[in-house]
């Protein structure tokens, strides 16, 4: 008799690709998903991953039974977010996705005081990088510095987040003026990788000092902050994150930085379940109260950079 269960760990190993990563997805140790894959395998009598040099590639069968498969998961996914949404206890849990930055410096600090008011509802907080879907239930809140790609999302506009042009003061000195006409030559740059969040700054960053070296690229704006911090270079940052920190110091610069929109998502199907909505509630008044921080106004001065110091 065909087991659910082992579609699902089936499909989790098809979209990932190797067995680390669907584990890591599911919860769950590499062993027991191997373990489902062989139950499903002996069950349909057919083989429908193999394993090449470059992970788990589905034969033909597999890829038929994943077409199938992704139906049945869609479909049960609807019913659970139905039945959820209709869940009017102001208790369980919520999962928030968010990046690092303000996972760690804004919404993990502001959640003290939503379990104080209510202490049934537990958060799941989860940092990342990548858009987690709230549509497979990877999460159930997500806030995010950019539009999303999935669909059936209701998607609010809450805040923004400032950015600026920082970097150490030992490191002007030993690299000298940031002469932005003729692109920053003999300059390093700290930039945000392609798929991040933070695209659209970085861009700014590379376009300002063209003829700069990126030095290092990450998902990470916190490992940006502390590259920048310990000299690596010129950073694109938060301001809200980087004024906080006493070794950078913020650059002039002829064009601002874009800033960037704080968007808060949640599914359609679950807007209006209690707990979820508390929770809604709570980050948006939590980002209404930061925004002095989030986007400053232009009273704190920028540090003029002069070849040989600042």
């Amino acid at each position: 008799m065909l087991d659910w269960d082992d579609l699902r760990f089936f499909l989790a190993l098809s979209r990932h690709g190797s067995l680390s990563a669907a584990a890591k997805m599911l919860h769950v140790s590499q062993s027991t998903v191997g373990r489902r894959l062989n139950s499903l395998e002996a069950t349909l009598a057919v083989r429908l991953l193999n394993r090449t040099p470059d992970g788990y590639v589905p034969t033909l069968a597999g890829t038929a039974v994943r077409v199938k498969a992704e139906r049945l998961e869609a479909e049960a996914l609807s019913l659970e977010r139905e039945v959820s949404g209709r869940d009017a206890r102001l208790r369980g849990l919520v999962r928030v996705t968010c990046a690092e930055t303000m996972a760690a410096h804004i919404l993990a600090p502001s959640f003290a005081r939503l379990h104080t008011v209510h202490p049934d509802v537990m958060i799941e907080l989860i940092p990342n990088p990548r858009e987690l879907s709230l549509s497979m239930r990877e999460a159930d809140v997500s806030v995010r510095l950019r539009q999303p790609e999935q669909h059936d999302l209701i998607i609010r506009r809450i805040g923004g987040i400032a950015f600026g042009l920082y970097a150490t003061a030992e490191y002007l000195g030993d690299h000298g003026l940031l002469d932005f006409d003729d692109g920053c030559p003999n300059h390093r740059l700290i930039t945000q990788m392609e798929d991040s969040q933070e695209m659209t700054q970085s861009a700014w960053l590379t376009e300002m000092a063209s003829r700069a070296t990126v030095v290092l690229q990450t998902s990470s704006h916190e490992a940006a902050v502390l590259a920048a911090a310990n000299g690596g270079g010129l950073a694109c940052l938060a301001r809200f994150r980087a004024d906080a920190e006493t070794r950078l110091v913020r650059l002039p610069v002829p064009i601002e930085p874009p800033s960037a929109d704080i968007l808060l998502l949640v599914h359609k199907d679950n807007r209006d379940t209690p707990r979820i909505r508390v929770v809604l509630t709570h980050i948006t008044e939590c980002i209404h109260e930061l925004a002095p921080m989030l986007q400053p106004g232009d009273g704190m001065d920028c540090v003029t950079a002069i070849a040989g110091g600042t």
